[in-house]
């Protein structure tokens, strides 16, 4: 036999025997095919994955929102109300306010008519 020949034969057989068979599990794939399956598996499921993290993360901000907007809302019904009774309460001082000077008023009359009288009476 020829060296090349030998040597090609070999080559061949130790190739053969360090696992580079063809068809590993009887589906028709080698190796390599396997391996790039399993990438692409893992890919995908990666891509999976993120997609339901997304969607969880969507639904919680949504619920965040939907919380914060409720919280807003009450808080402006509370403010509301809240500015509605110190406008009450405005009113309310402003007629006590009012009645008061009134009254003031009414003493100061008095006492001027008094005096007239009094100057009156003096003469």
């Amino acid at each position: 036999m020829n060296k090349m020949t030998l040597a090609g034969i070999m080559m061949a057989v130790t190739v053969l025997a360090t696992g580079c068979k063809k068809d590993v599990d009887g589906d028709g794939k080698g190796p390599a095919q396997e391996a790039g399956a399993a990438i692409d598996n893992a890919g995908q499921t990666v891509a999976n994955e993120t997609k339901e993290a997304t969607a969880e993360t969507a639904a919680a901000a949504e619920r965040a929102g939907d919380r914060v907007e409720a919280a807003t809302e009450r808080a402006g019904e509370r403010i509301e109300a809240a500015g509605a009774e110190v406008k009450q309460e405005s009113k309310e001082a402003a007629a006590e306010v009012g009645a008061a000077a009134d009254r003031a008023q009414d003493a100061t009359g008095r006492a001027v008519e008094r005096a007239g009288e009094k100057m009156q009476d003096g003469k």
